[in-house]
């Protein structure tokens, strides 16, 4: 029997860094123009939940489901789950958190987050939608490559997890928040065995900037 503990992280990685990245600008080809489309939605989500309200807020988390329930199907089970079997069971887990987030656009939210929740709230979804994109120029990867809220997985978490934080009260949060927070965790483990050490620092922060905002909102 083979001695297991021979064996690294990096052997139990079914792909190598370059065909993961690759699944993102695959996608973003075959997919556009809704790459700026998604890209333009987030934008609108950030300036919609400036001047909150009930119905804006309610938009902004069916716009979340709807994006929750896309990637899960598009990019998790038809790229991703090819070529990292676990998928499979993860694809299912993405269409509940798209349901949960619909079922939470139903209710009339009348609270409004402030304080230090809210400054990471806002920060979050600023990041995954307008600055997270940006990583695949910085690491030397073709911008059509790049990660884009509703069409990767990574930002629509990132982003999902500022929603929450300034949309939902804390009963709901309990509940919208646990899958976005393990699947940053997931992808960081990725990403740090694919020696990707200060990309897989940015999904994890994400999760942990995530809980503190929760934590800190009023």
């Amino acid at each position: 029997m083979a001695d297991w503990s021979t064996y690294s992280l990096r052997d139990f990685l079914m792909f190598s860094a370059e065909v993961y990245w690759r699944l993102f600008e695959l996608a973003n080809r075959a997919l556009w123009p809704l790459p700026a489309v998604t890209l333009a939605l987030g934008l609108a989500a950030i300036v919609l939940l400036l001047w909150s309200g009930p119905r804006r807020r309610a938009l902004v988390l069916a716009a979340a489901a709807a994006a929750w329930l896309w990637v899960g199907w598009r990019f998790v089970w038809l790229s991703y789950a090819p070529i990292k079997w676990a998928m499979e069971y993860v694809a299912p887990l993405f269409a509940l958190q798209g349901l949960l987030l619909a079922a939470a656009a139903l209710r009339p939210w009348r609270r409004e987050c402030r304080g230090g929740g809210a400054v990471l709230g806002h920060g979050l979804l600023v990041y995954a939608v307008a600055l997270h994109p940006l990583t695949a120029v910085i690491a030397g990867r073709p911008i059509a490559g790049a990660e884009i809220v509703g069409i990767a997985p990574d930002p629509t978490a990132m982003a999902t997890l500022g929603v929450v934080v300034l949309v939902a009260p804390l009963r709901w949060a309990v509940l919208l928040v646990p899958l976005p927070l393990l699947w940053c965790a997931g992808s960081a483990l990725t990403l740090y065995t694919m020696g990707n050490a200060w990309q897989a620092a940015i999904p994890a922060a994400a999760a942990i900037l995530g809980l503190l905002a929760l934590a800190l909102r009023r």
